[in-house]
Parts: structure tokens; sequence; C-alpha cells
């Protein structure tokens, strides 16, 4: 029988290119029910929308192994991906769960969070990465924070940003 080798981390760094996103997180960001939670795990409310980093490579394989501790399914990965992504020890990062809820008959989904550092030139700011229950993006980072992060750190589309994870 073959022994998997598995690979701890004190931070998983994810580097990502910045882009736009569907615009319908403001519908879900801006819920009360979130926000209380949100000022839990970033210790303010949030900006009522999420940046989207797109993430490849090595990048992607950590961000699938964040994924996997959330119990969220990646099917539709690549499975030389996922084989390297059952590889990568995530134990030491918190997974912080965001309840969802139901409102006026609709049903708003929960989510799983890590608290993050984003960064971009000299700037770093606190954030978090937000996994939602129920996506298509499998190679998309969705990063909630207090501050409007494309104004804060200067970004437009097509900019690299880091995200790190731990330490």
């Amino acid at each position: 029988m073959m022994k998997r080798e598995i690979v701890s981390h004190r931070f998983v760094q994810l580097n990502g290119i910045v882009s736009s996103g569907l615009g319908r997180a403001h519908v879900f960001m801006s819920q009360p029910h979130y926000q209380e939670q949100f000022r839990t795990i970033l210790g303010t409310t949030a900006w009522p929308g999420t940046l989207n980093i797109k993430v490849e490579h090595e990048h992607l394989i950590h961000y699938i192994a964040l994924r996997n501790k959330a119990g969220i399914d990646t099917l539709d990965a690549d499975v030389s991906l996922l084989e390297q992504a059952r590889k990568v020890n995530v134990d030491a990062f918190e997974a912080l769960r965001v309840r969802g809820f139901l409102r006026d008959g609709v049903s708003f989904g929960g989510a799983t969070a890590y608290q993050a550092k984003i960064s971009h030139g000299e700037h770093v700011i606190d954030c978090a990465i937000l996994i939602p229950d129920l996506t298509r993006h499998v190679d998309v980072v969705e990063v909630i924070s207090g501050p409007f992060l494309r104004e804060r750190l200067d970004i437009e589309d097509g900019d690299n940003v880091t995200l790190q994870v731990g330490e």
C-alpha cells in the first residue's frame, strides 16, 4: 500500500488575477443576517460586494484544499489537481461557518470563511476568503473585507494580487 505524503503549511498563499463577477454579490452581502456574522469574522461589517480573484496552477491546488476542508465539492476540477489538493494539509486554518437563513420565503445559503490578508504593491488589508456552499466557481476566489478593495488597493480587472491565509 502506497503511503500518501501530506504537505503541511503554516500559511497558504494564493496569487491571482482580479476579475469581474456577475455583479450580484451585493444582494447577499447587504443582508443584516450575514453582516452580523461578517462583523465577527472581520471585526467590522463587510463592504456589500466581493472581489473575485482567478487562481491557477499551485494556487488553484491550495484553493481546492481550502474548499475540501469547507466540505465543498470541486467535482469539475481536473483529477490531477484534486489529487494534489488532497496532499495539502490545511488543518491549521480555522474554517469559520457563515450560517444561511430564510427571509420572506427566499433561501440565502451558508458559506465558509477563512481569515486572510490581501496585498497589492505595498498595501496589505485584512480580509476573508468566502466560499459559498453553492457556487459555480472552481477557480475564482471570492474575497470580503471592510473597505472597498478595488479602491483601497487601487486595483482593476487584470491586476495581480496576493492572498495569504495563516501567519
